[in-house]
């Protein structure tokens, strides 16, 4: 008896043995066609299926508030998101439901722009002259969506507002409807520049609206998170000015219940590929540790906190 009981537990641990590693299953929200997201996911998500064994990455669309939700609902386990709709999650504020408990910082990435981006010939120079246009922007609860409604809000308006509003899922389809007459403002928030504004801008003559020092004073009393940027003259054809406009930063995000080594190992992969990464969004390069783990609010998970001291950057 006592022979088979070691033969059986032979078999089985030869068994297990043999046995790959059993693959760990994660999903990565991205962003909406059109934008940065979606590459530098893709970059992402090769990068890190490459430096940790056994992990499968699903990428799916998404947009900055959406990915919030969806990592604290369990729907997802990694994601790309915008630094002030996420310290509002973590607050419980508008549009969030509840607070998020299960969203931690893996790391800051690079600034964003919330563009403003009017037709040549449609009169608006400023966020007040948007009464009565037709404006495009993404679906609602996404990070661009609130801020435009935000915007309007704070300067006496609502979308009833305008003359019409079009919420569209992704950046190709609002420039379609700027190119072919059917708006006359398109909103967005993404890199600068972004290629859906350039490629409206080969189309037809565009031009940044600015933020206010009212708008922007304003805003930053409602959440510290937002701050101003500037599009640099040049930045698109016929744009022969700086603009100033709202700005936040694009940052990744994870479960805090994603495994310790994981997370570490992520970070790690992250600062060590800024070279691959910039040549997907120029604003990255020259990305050290020490700005990735730079404090936004957001609770750093240990995995990536171990990387940090380990880097020097905490």
């Amino acid at each position: 008896m006592q022979r088979l009981t070691r033969f059986a537990v032979a078999v089985l641990a030869g068994m297990a043995f043999a046995l790959p590693a059993q693959a760990q299953q994660v999903t990565f929200m991205t962003g909406p066609q059109g934008g940065s997201w979606i590459p530098l996911g893709g970059a992402l998500k090769g990068m890190w299926e490459n430096s940790i064994a056994n992990l499968s990455i699903q990428q799916t669309p998404g947009a900055g508030i959406a990915n919030v939700r969806g990592l604290d609902e369990g729907k997802a386990q990694i994601a790309l998101a915008n630094s002030s709709t996420t310290v509002d999650g973590l607050a419980g504020r508008a549009p969030y439901p509840r607070k998020v408990t299960q969203v931690c910082q893996l790391a800051n990435l690079y600034p964003q722009y919330f563009q403003v981006v009017a037709s040549a010939n449609s009169g608006i120079n400023a966020f007040a002259d948007l009464k009565g246009k037709v404006l495009v922007t993404q679906p609602k609860g996404n990070t661009a969506e609130i801020l435009t409604a935000t915007v309007l809000k704070l300067n006496g308006m609502s979308y009833g507002s305008l003359a019409k509003v079009n919420f569209q899922a992704g950046y190709t389809d609002a420039v379609g409807l700027m190119k072919d007459g059917h708006a006359q403002v398109f909103t967005l928030g993404t890199t600068a520049p972004a290629s859906a504004v350039m490629d409206l801008a080969s189309a037809r003559d565009v031009k940044l609206v600015p933020v206010d020092d009212k708008t922007m004073t304003a805003l930053k009393d409602i959440n510290p998170g937002y701050n101003r940027l500037i599009i640099k003259a040049g930045t698109y054809p016929k744009q022969d000015h700086d603009v100033p406009v709202i700005g936040y930063s694009t940052h990744l995000i994870v479960r805090c219940d994603l495994p310790e080594a994981t997370v570490y190992t992520m970070a790690k992969t992250v600062a060590g590929n800024i070279g691959n990464m910039s040549a997907i969004v120029k604003a990255i390069a020259g990305m050290s540790p020490k700005d990735m783990a730079i404090d936004i609010g957001v609770p750093l998970h240990k995995g990536a906190e171990r990387f940090y001291k380990e880097a020097g950057a905490l």
